[in-house]
Protein backbone atom coordinates (compact mmCIF):
# COMPACT_ATOMS: atom_id res chain seq x y z
CA UNK A 1 0.00 0.00 0.00
CA UNK A 2 1.97 3.01 -1.10
CA UNK A 3 1.05 6.43 0.78
CA UNK A 4 3.35 10.05 0.90
CA UNK A 5 5.69 10.24 3.51
CA UNK A 6 4.27 10.74 7.44
CA UNK A 7 4.59 14.47 7.41
CA UNK A 8 3.32 15.08 3.85
CA UNK A 9 -0.05 17.80 3.85
CA UNK A 10 -1.87 17.93 0.49
CA UNK A 11 -4.57 20.87 0.24
CA UNK A 12 -7.57 21.62 -1.54
CA UNK A 13 -9.72 24.66 -2.30
CA UNK A 14 -12.44 22.89 0.53
CA UNK A 15 -10.23 19.79 1.56
CA UNK A 16 -6.93 18.60 3.47
CA UNK A 17 -5.01 15.49 3.56
CA UNK A 18 -2.44 14.78 6.41
CA UNK A 19 0.12 11.68 6.67
CA UNK A 20 0.87 10.34 10.14
CA UNK A 21 2.73 7.16 8.96
CA UNK A 22 4.66 5.67 7.86
CA UNK A 23 7.22 5.97 9.70
CA UNK A 24 4.77 7.59 12.81
CA UNK A 25 6.30 10.32 13.71
CA UNK A 26 5.21 12.79 15.99
CA UNK A 27 2.22 15.44 15.24
CA UNK A 28 2.54 18.21 17.29
CA UNK A 29 -0.57 17.19 19.21
CA UNK A 30 -1.17 15.97 22.28
CA UNK A 31 -2.53 12.86 22.76
CA UNK A 32 -6.48 12.59 23.58
CA UNK A 33 -8.93 9.89 22.97
CA UNK A 34 -11.89 12.03 21.55
CA UNK A 35 -13.97 8.41 20.25
CA UNK A 36 -13.15 6.58 23.39
CA UNK A 37 -11.85 4.23 21.57
CA UNK A 38 -8.96 2.55 23.67
CA UNK A 39 -10.78 0.11 25.47
CA UNK A 40 -7.67 -1.63 27.35
CA UNK A 41 -4.29 -1.00 28.28
CA UNK A 42 -1.64 -2.04 29.68
CA UNK A 43 2.10 -1.94 29.77
CA UNK A 44 2.34 -4.24 27.33
CA UNK A 45 -0.50 -2.67 24.69
CA UNK A 46 -3.62 -1.54 24.17
CA UNK A 47 -7.01 -2.51 22.32
CA UNK A 48 -8.37 0.17 20.24
CA UNK A 49 -11.97 -0.26 19.24
CA UNK A 50 -14.25 1.18 16.82
CA UNK A 51 -17.79 0.07 18.12
CA UNK A 52 -19.46 3.86 18.85
CA UNK A 53 -22.85 3.74 20.40
CA UNK A 54 -22.45 7.27 21.80
CA UNK A 55 -21.91 8.76 17.82
CA UNK A 56 -25.38 6.57 16.79
CA UNK A 57 -27.24 7.85 20.05
CA UNK A 58 -25.79 11.44 19.79
CA UNK A 59 -27.85 11.39 16.17
CA UNK A 60 -30.62 9.92 17.06
CA UNK A 61 -31.53 11.43 20.80
CA UNK A 62 -31.98 15.19 19.30
CA UNK A 63 -34.71 13.87 16.76
CA UNK A 64 -36.98 11.74 19.48
CA UNK A 65 -37.00 14.91 21.74
CA UNK A 66 -37.73 16.89 19.07
CA UNK A 67 -41.03 14.74 17.72
CA UNK A 68 -41.49 14.46 21.53
CA UNK A 69 -41.38 17.80 21.86
CA UNK A 70 -43.50 18.79 18.58
CA UNK A 71 -46.39 16.17 19.92
CA UNK A 72 -46.71 17.07 22.87
CA UNK A 73 -47.11 20.62 22.18
CA UNK A 74 -50.06 20.13 19.66
CA UNK A 75 -51.76 17.39 21.04
CA UNK A 76 -51.74 15.74 17.78
CA UNK A 77 -51.72 12.29 17.48
CA UNK A 78 -50.45 12.18 13.57
CA UNK A 79 -47.80 14.55 14.49
CA UNK A 80 -46.85 11.30 17.62
CA UNK A 81 -46.69 8.89 14.68
CA UNK A 82 -44.92 10.39 12.29
CA UNK A 83 -42.49 10.94 14.64
CA UNK A 84 -42.64 7.41 15.58
CA UNK A 85 -42.02 6.80 11.92
CA UNK A 86 -39.15 9.17 11.92
CA UNK A 87 -37.16 7.84 14.15
CA UNK A 88 -38.79 3.61 14.50
CA UNK A 89 -36.49 2.44 11.58
CA UNK A 90 -32.98 3.98 12.91
CA UNK A 91 -33.80 2.69 16.33
CA UNK A 92 -34.56 -0.56 15.68
CA UNK A 93 -31.25 -0.81 13.62
CA UNK A 94 -29.38 0.88 17.00
CA UNK A 95 -31.25 -1.93 18.54
CA UNK A 96 -30.36 -4.61 16.01
CA UNK A 97 -26.42 -3.30 16.54
CA UNK A 98 -26.36 -3.30 20.41
CA UNK A 99 -27.57 -6.92 20.04
CA UNK A 100 -24.89 -8.55 17.72
CA UNK A 101 -21.43 -9.13 19.04
CA UNK A 102 -19.06 -6.39 19.14
CA UNK A 103 -16.27 -6.63 16.93
CA UNK A 104 -12.81 -7.55 18.29
CA UNK A 105 -10.49 -4.55 18.79
CA UNK A 106 -7.25 -4.10 17.06
CA UNK A 107 -4.36 -4.25 19.68
CA UNK A 108 -1.29 -2.55 19.58
CA UNK A 109 1.91 -4.49 21.46
CA UNK A 110 4.41 -1.95 22.07
CA UNK A 111 6.86 -4.51 23.15
CA UNK A 112 7.30 -6.57 19.86
CA UNK A 113 6.27 -3.30 17.67
CA UNK A 114 3.41 -5.42 16.24
CA UNK A 115 -0.25 -5.32 16.02
CA UNK A 116 -2.87 -7.64 15.46
CA UNK A 117 -5.56 -7.00 13.41
CA UNK A 118 -8.61 -9.31 13.56
CA UNK A 119 -10.43 -10.47 10.15
CA UNK A 120 -13.43 -12.48 9.05
CA UNK A 121 -13.48 -16.19 10.22
CA UNK A 122 -11.09 -16.23 13.16
CA UNK A 123 -8.42 -14.98 10.92
CA UNK A 124 -5.92 -12.58 12.26
CA UNK A 125 -2.61 -10.67 10.50
CA UNK A 126 0.21 -9.79 12.92
CA UNK A 127 1.66 -6.24 10.65
CA UNK A 128 5.03 -4.37 11.58
CA UNK A 129 4.59 -1.35 13.68
CA UNK A 130 6.37 0.66 11.39
CA UNK A 131 4.36 -0.80 8.12
CA UNK A 132 1.21 1.32 9.42
CA UNK A 133 -0.17 3.77 7.47
CA UNK A 134 -2.30 7.08 9.18
CA UNK A 135 -3.41 9.52 7.20
CA UNK A 136 -6.50 12.21 8.09
CA UNK A 137 -8.95 13.74 5.72
CA UNK A 138 -11.16 16.68 6.45
CA UNK A 139 -13.68 18.71 4.29
CA UNK A 140 -15.58 21.82 4.29
CA UNK A 141 -18.66 22.79 3.12
CA UNK A 142 -20.67 26.64 3.39
CA UNK A 143 -24.14 26.89 3.21
CA UNK A 144 -26.57 29.38 4.67
CA UNK A 145 -25.87 28.16 8.11
CA UNK A 146 -22.07 28.85 7.80
CA UNK A 147 -19.14 26.76 7.37
CA UNK A 148 -19.51 23.14 8.71
CA UNK A 149 -15.88 20.88 9.01
CA UNK A 150 -15.97 17.42 9.12
CA UNK A 151 -12.76 15.03 9.14
CA UNK A 152 -11.83 11.30 9.03
CA UNK A 153 -8.66 9.61 11.07
CA UNK A 154 -7.88 6.35 8.39
CA UNK A 155 -5.79 3.78 9.63
CA UNK A 156 -4.05 1.17 7.26
CA UNK A 157 -2.74 -2.14 7.32
CA UNK A 158 -0.86 -4.29 4.92
CA UNK A 159 -1.67 -8.23 5.15
CA UNK A 160 1.83 -10.44 6.01
CA UNK A 161 1.18 -13.20 3.41
CA UNK A 162 2.81 -12.29 0.18
CA UNK A 163 0.38 -14.97 -1.26
CA UNK A 164 -2.81 -13.36 -0.18
CA UNK A 165 -5.69 -12.77 -2.54
CA UNK A 166 -5.87 -9.27 -3.79
CA UNK A 167 -9.05 -8.33 -2.18
CA UNK A 168 -7.72 -9.76 0.90
CA UNK A 169 -4.09 -7.76 1.14
CA UNK A 170 -4.87 -4.29 2.92
CA UNK A 171 -7.09 -3.28 5.66
CA UNK A 172 -8.79 0.00 6.72
CA UNK A 173 -9.99 1.66 9.66
CA UNK A 174 -12.45 4.92 9.81
CA UNK A 175 -12.65 7.19 13.05
CA UNK A 176 -15.04 9.93 12.06
CA UNK A 177 -13.33 12.23 14.85
CA UNK A 178 -13.79 15.67 13.24
CA UNK A 179 -11.34 17.95 12.24
CA UNK A 180 -7.81 17.10 11.65
CA UNK A 181 -6.26 18.28 14.49
CA UNK A 182 -9.36 15.97 16.28
CA UNK A 183 -7.41 12.97 14.33
CA UNK A 184 -3.86 14.18 15.31
CA UNK A 185 -5.17 14.13 18.48
CA UNK A 186 -6.29 10.36 18.13
CA UNK A 187 -3.50 9.02 16.40
CA UNK A 188 -1.24 10.19 18.99
CA UNK A 189 -2.75 8.10 21.66
CA UNK A 190 -1.81 5.48 19.63
CA UNK A 191 2.00 6.47 18.37
CA UNK A 192 2.54 7.98 21.98
CA UNK A 193 1.55 4.50 23.52
CA UNK A 194 4.32 2.53 21.20
CA UNK A 195 6.90 4.94 20.92
CA UNK A 196 7.21 6.55 24.35
CA UNK A 197 4.60 4.76 26.64
CA UNK A 198 1.64 3.96 28.24
CA UNK A 199 2.57 6.74 30.86
CA UNK A 200 1.76 9.24 27.94
CA UNK A 201 -1.79 8.84 27.08
CA UNK A 202 -4.32 10.98 28.98
CA UNK A 203 -6.64 9.03 31.49
CA UNK A 204 -9.08 6.87 29.74
CA UNK A 205 -12.21 4.51 30.09
CA UNK A 206 -11.84 1.76 32.23
CA UNK A 207 -14.19 -0.54 30.47
CA UNK A 208 -12.31 -2.98 31.76
CA UNK A 209 -13.65 -2.22 35.47
CA UNK A 210 -15.89 -0.28 34.42
CA UNK A 211 -19.33 -2.68 35.59
CA UNK A 212 -17.44 -4.11 38.80
CA UNK A 213 -17.72 -0.38 39.96
CA UNK A 214 -21.72 -0.39 39.22
CA UNK A 215 -22.10 -4.12 40.72
CA UNK A 216 -24.87 -3.87 43.74
CA UNK A 217 -26.56 -0.33 42.08
CA UNK A 218 -27.40 -1.51 39.13
CA UNK A 219 -26.49 -0.20 35.71
CA UNK A 220 -28.67 2.71 35.44
CA UNK A 221 -28.86 4.04 38.21
CA UNK A 222 -24.70 3.84 38.72
CA UNK A 223 -24.55 5.21 35.76
CA UNK A 224 -26.50 8.26 36.38
CA UNK A 225 -24.74 8.49 40.06
CA UNK A 226 -21.04 8.40 38.02
CA UNK A 227 -22.80 10.93 35.29
CA UNK A 228 -23.76 13.33 38.49
CA UNK A 229 -20.42 12.98 40.03
CA UNK A 230 -18.79 14.01 37.15
CA UNK A 231 -20.13 17.21 36.75
CA UNK A 232 -19.56 17.77 40.90
CA UNK A 233 -16.64 16.67 40.03
CA UNK A 234 -15.04 19.67 37.06
CA UNK A 235 -17.84 22.03 39.68
CA UNK A 236 -15.37 21.56 42.22
CA UNK A 237 -12.44 22.01 40.36
CA UNK A 238 -13.51 25.23 38.32
CA UNK A 239 -14.17 23.61 35.43
CA UNK A 240 -17.15 25.83 34.34
CA UNK A 241 -17.31 25.03 31.28
CA UNK A 242 -16.96 20.98 30.91
CA UNK A 243 -19.15 21.10 33.77
CA UNK A 244 -22.21 22.95 32.10
CA UNK A 245 -21.03 20.76 28.52
CA UNK A 246 -22.00 17.69 30.79
CA UNK A 247 -25.06 19.25 32.13
CA UNK A 248 -26.44 20.46 28.56
CA UNK A 249 -25.27 17.09 26.88
CA UNK A 250 -28.26 15.31 28.88
CA UNK A 251 -30.60 16.96 27.15
CA UNK A 252 -28.98 17.24 23.83
CA UNK A 253 -27.43 14.60 23.50
CA UNK A 254 -28.37 12.53 26.00
CA UNK A 255 -25.13 12.07 27.49
CA UNK A 256 -26.27 9.16 30.81
CA UNK A 257 -27.59 6.99 28.32
CA UNK A 258 -24.67 6.55 26.02
CA UNK A 259 -22.71 6.36 29.03
CA UNK A 260 -25.39 3.38 30.21
CA UNK A 261 -24.87 1.53 26.80
CA UNK A 262 -21.46 1.67 26.26
CA UNK A 263 -20.99 -0.09 30.02
CA UNK A 264 -23.48 -2.33 29.13
CA UNK A 265 -22.19 -3.56 26.02
CA UNK A 266 -18.18 -2.87 26.46
CA UNK A 267 -17.35 -3.94 29.76
CA UNK A 268 -15.70 -5.66 29.91
CA UNK A 269 -14.23 -5.19 26.53
CA UNK A 270 -14.11 -8.20 24.35
CA UNK A 271 -10.93 -9.56 24.15
CA UNK A 272 -8.71 -12.30 21.99
CA UNK A 273 -8.87 -16.21 22.88
CA UNK A 274 -6.81 -17.57 20.19
CA UNK A 275 -4.00 -19.80 21.66
CA UNK A 276 -1.45 -17.71 19.45
CA UNK A 277 -2.46 -14.13 20.88
CA UNK A 278 -2.37 -14.72 24.05
CA UNK A 279 1.05 -15.96 23.77
CA UNK A 280 1.99 -13.13 21.54
CA UNK A 281 0.48 -10.69 24.19
CA UNK A 282 2.41 -12.07 27.08
CA UNK A 283 5.09 -9.59 28.56
CA UNK A 284 8.62 -10.37 27.28
CA UNK A 285 12.07 -9.29 29.27
CA UNK A 286 13.41 -5.85 28.08
CA UNK A 287 16.37 -7.20 26.98
CA UNK A 288 14.02 -9.43 24.07
CA UNK A 289 12.01 -5.99 23.62
CA UNK A 290 11.82 -4.62 20.01
CA UNK A 291 13.69 -1.56 18.83
CA UNK A 292 13.14 1.78 16.72
CA UNK A 293 14.72 0.86 13.36
CA UNK A 294 17.38 3.28 12.71
CA UNK A 295 14.99 4.94 9.71
CA UNK A 296 12.68 6.11 12.14
CA UNK A 297 15.15 7.26 14.88
CA UNK A 298 16.39 9.43 12.37
CA UNK A 299 12.90 10.70 11.18
CA UNK A 300 11.47 11.12 14.76
CA UNK A 301 14.80 13.22 15.22
CA UNK A 302 13.90 15.60 12.53
CA UNK A 303 10.31 15.57 13.42
CA UNK A 304 11.21 16.89 16.91
CA UNK A 305 13.75 19.32 15.49
CA UNK A 306 11.25 20.73 13.79
CA UNK A 307 8.53 20.78 16.07
CA UNK A 308 10.78 22.72 18.34
CA UNK A 309 11.72 25.48 15.71
CA UNK A 310 8.06 26.33 15.44
CA UNK A 311 7.69 26.33 19.28
CA UNK A 312 10.94 28.80 19.27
Amino acid sequence: MNAPAAGTRKKGFFSQQDYFAPLPIPTGEKPKDVMNAVWRKNDIFIDVGNFNIGSGVMVLWPMIVMCLSVAYFTGDIYDFMLGAYMTGVPILMLIYMLYRPTPLPIRFNRQRREVCVPRKDSEYWIVPWETVTAASAQSSSVSQAGRNTSGMLFIGFDNPDPHAEEDNKHFYWGFNCGGNEAAMSMWECMRSFMEIGPHALPQTNDFEGSRGSLKGRGIIWGTCCEYAKGIWLHLREGEFFKAAWLFIGIFIFGGPIVFMLQTWKLSPPPTFDHPDIIEWSKPLPPEQWAKRSPELELAIARREAELAAQAG
